[in-house]
């Protein structure tokens, strides 16, 4: 915590804890909405890798779930190094007159924006025949490429929440208004999957329907690719407004002397929180859950339901109820605590999934799927909106145990753990494309078994991760609604002898 306090607080008046929140919060609205905007500009590249990038390296790539599962799981081992690293770089830097954090918006968004638009272009030859050897080391190279540049964006900008505001209100108002941030920036990759498909046509121009007498659609290399480019130029954009629109009212300042061995000792410390640990264990689950609906959902709707546009659909059913809960999130928040209602949601996920399941569903009946994706949407809104604010909950629990505060490095562990949730969705996916016998050569025509392969598998796997997800969070995340009370009640005690300290030594 020591090197988030800045000189300016030091003063030679008596201390008082509750000035130095004065000093270091009162955000506006252009703060809420600088801040979203980061994770809008996130959002419009990384919903690619979360909606597009799996069906487009199977139909246009023709890269099989196997060659698939490969390149995933090597960007997360890559990621294992990587990670850390970016959150040492990043504690340690220099801080310029505009902080520490936000300068990294600016100086990675358009090399971020720039490796999301290689992901996809499609070069002479690529995806003739399956399993190119040239088309998988292509693939693998953009996909560890991106990932890298997202890294050196995302953790940044997780770590401005800590140094924005130190008021616990303002926080979780900030967490709130990120999720929404995410929400809208995940939006316009659904308008683009919606519109990059076409009915396969015969000779005469009828449409062709698959066995189970809902149209086959293809997927169209054009339309993706000017949606892919448009969305990254917006997110370049988007994380200008948000250098632009956010301060880092909390002054940070590098370790003059790095130990060796120090990074190691933190991770060591972040594993060991059970706080940290358990919340990194439900967020990776919670996005493993939300990639696979999201990647599968397109071979769903596609083959399935013969219904592109129900893409679009979905993820509105999904992100809808955040318009209203984000107002009511906080009420409830203070009656029943952060822990309970997130724990809650997450059993409501599932029952919506395990219900589909159940039900067994016909193409003709698509819109009781999409109600059911509605209340799966409501469930999961509680910890999308909070999981923010629960990372620095559990930072905060880190410090108060251990004394040690290591904002870049603390979000770097926990956005690997999120990146580990996406090897869990890409294998997942690849392993659900591999149990129905997905077929993904051009003309590809899935047979009725598969389909309801697909369904099943559509359907039950979020169910089961989301009700790992609950049994975490009510079981072992440790942070109740008392215990978060507790929780600031013994940092503003922390913080009130540490700027006592600091005051003595003046």
């Amino acid at each position: 915590m020591n090197d988030n306090i800045s000189k300016e607080t030091t003063a030679t008046t008596p201390v008082d804890n509750s000035i130095y929140i004065k000093m270091t919060s009162g955000l506006k609205m252009k703060d809420y909405t600088g801040y979203a905007l980061g994770d809008v500009g996130s959002l419009l590249v990384f919903s690619l890798v979360i909606s597009l990038l799996q069906k487009f390296y199977t139909d246009i790539f023709a890269i099989g779930p196997i060659a698939i599962m490969i390149i995933m799981t090597s960007a997360r081992l890559w990621d294992a190094i990587n990670d850390p690293i970016m959150g040492r770089i990043i504690d340690t830097s220099k801080v310029g007159k505009n902080g520490r954090y936000r300068p990294w918006l600016i100086r990675m968004s358009i090399p971020l924006a720039i490796s999301a638009i290689l992901m996809f272009i499609k070069w002479p030859g690529f995806g003739d025949s399956p399993d190119q050897a040239s088309t998988i080391a292509y693939a693998t190279i953009t996909y560890i490429l991106f990932g890298m540049c997202y890294t050196a964006v995302n953790i940044p900008y997780g770590s401005l929440a800590s140094v924005v505001t130190t008021d616990e209100g303002e926080r979780n108002k900030l967490s709130i208004f990120r999720s929404v941030g995410s929400g809208i920036g995940g939006l316009p990759v659904m308008i683009v999957a919606s519109f990059c498909y076409a009915n396969r046509l015969d000779g005469a121009g009828n449409k062709i329907l698959g066995e189970n007498g809902a149209p086959i659609q293809d997927m169209l290399y054009n339309p993706v690719i000017i949606g892919v480019c448009v969305l990254a130029l917006l997110s370049v954009f988007a994380f200008w407004g948000c250098y632009k629109l956010s301060k880092e009212r909390v002054k940070t300042l590098p370790a003059l002397h790095i130990e060796k061995g120090t990074t190691k000792k933190i991770i060591k410390l972040l594993l060991g929180n059970r706080a940290f640990i358990s919340l990194s264990m439900a967020a990776m689950l919670l996005l493993a859950a939300q990639m696979f609906t999201q990647s599968y959902y397109l071979y769903l709707f596609d083959d399935y339901f013969g219904k592109s546009w129900m893409n679009l659909v979905a993820v509105a059913c999904t992100y809808a109820p955040m318009v209203v809960l984000m107002f009511v999130t906080p009420k409830l928040i203070r009656k029943f605590g952060k822990k309970e209602i997130c724990a809650a949601g997450m059993v409501l996920a599932a029952l919506s999934n395990l219900l589909l399941f159940i039900l067994q569903l016909p193409p003709e009946l698509y819109w009781l799927f999409l109600i059911f994706c509605f209340l799966s949407g409501i469930g999961q809104t509680f910890l999308v909106l909070q999981i923010w604010s629960l990372v620095t909950d559990a930072i905060d629990d880190l410090e108060v145990n251990t004394g040690m505060r290591e904002d870049g490095t603390a979000y770097a562990a926990f956005m690997f753990f999120r990146k580990f949730g996406q090897m869990i969705a890409a294998i997942a996916v690849n392993g659900a494309l591999i149990a129905m016998n997905y077929k993904y050569y051009k003309g590809a025509v899935q047979t009725q078994s598969a389909l309801k392969v697909m369904y099943n598998m559509a359907t039950l796997i979020p169910a089961i991760i989301f009700i790992i997800a609950a049994i975490i969070l009510f079981l072992w995340y440790p942070l109740s609604k008392k215990k978060t009370i507790e929780l600031q009640s013994q940092k503003a005690e922390m913080l009130k002898e540490m700027l006592s300290n600091n005051d003595t030594k003046e």
